[in-house]
Parts: structure tokens; sequence; C-alpha cells
């Protein structure tokens, strides 16, 4: 376990760490994007850094849940959560993105900066963790 945490705490800090992150890219993206009169854009990009958030979150209840599970179809069950978490933020998205075209599709950009600072804040630790036992990346 990394720094003692129960895995539950190191998802709730995760998620944590994640949320601030995601806050300051929306604010930094609000910011910038403001004085050069596309507001609506960055607002949508706050949106789909909320959405990216909200898959997280699901992501770590359903893997919480699957590893509480003694089912012995464990793996069709994860299998369908994932399939619904995912489509359920990709409706959304979309939903979003032709509701509000042209400034909805600022969504998918939240999206897509969500998934980077995901696998930065998950390749990050990686490293340092190889790097520290000696191992090659």
């Amino acid at each position: 376990m990394i720094s003692g945490l129960t895995p539950a705490g190191f998802a709730g800090a995760s998620v944590r760490r994640l949320a601030l992150i995601a806050l300051g890219i929306g604010v930094a993206g609000v910011a910038v994007a403001a004085p050069f009169g596309f507001l609506a854009v960055a607002l949508f990009g706050c949106l789909g850094l909320a959405l990216g958030l909200l898959n997280i979150v699901l992501l770590h209840r359903s893997a919480a849940r699957f590893a509480g599970s003694g089912s012995a179809h464990r793996t069709r069950k994860s299998a369908g959560g994932v399939f619904g978490r995912i489509a359920l933020v990709t409706v959304l998205a979309l939903a979003i993105a032709w509701l509000a075209r042209p400034d909805g599709l600022g969504v998918f950009l939240g999206l897509v900066t969500f998934q980077f600072v995901v696998i930065a804040t998950t390749l990050v630790p990686m490293v340092k963790e190889l790097r520290g036992t000696g191992a090659q990346a």
C-alpha cells in the first residue's frame, strides 16, 4: 500500500487530487478563454472535466464492488459495469455537444484534458517507484 493507506483511502485521496487538478485546469481555462470570447467553450470544457471526474468516481465504486464480490460471475458484471459507465459518459457528452453546438464541443476538450491528467497522475508515481527500486522503465 502506498503511504500506509487502505485501498479505499487511496482511492478517495486519488479522487480528491484529481478533483483539485481538474478545478485548477477549469479555472485557468476560463481565465484564458474568456478574454478571447470563448467563455462558453471553456465552461463546456469544465463540464467535460466534471464528466471525466464522474467517470473516475463511478470506476472506483465499481472496483470496490468488484473486489468485495464473491460471485463466480464477477468478470461479466464488471464488463457490464464498464460498458454502462462509458456509455453514460459518452451519451451525456454527445447530448451536450449536440444540444449546445458549436460551443458544446468544449465538453470533449474537457474529457480529453481530464484523461491526460489521469494518465499523468498515474504515470508519475509509477516512474518514481520504479526508479526507487532500480528497475528499468
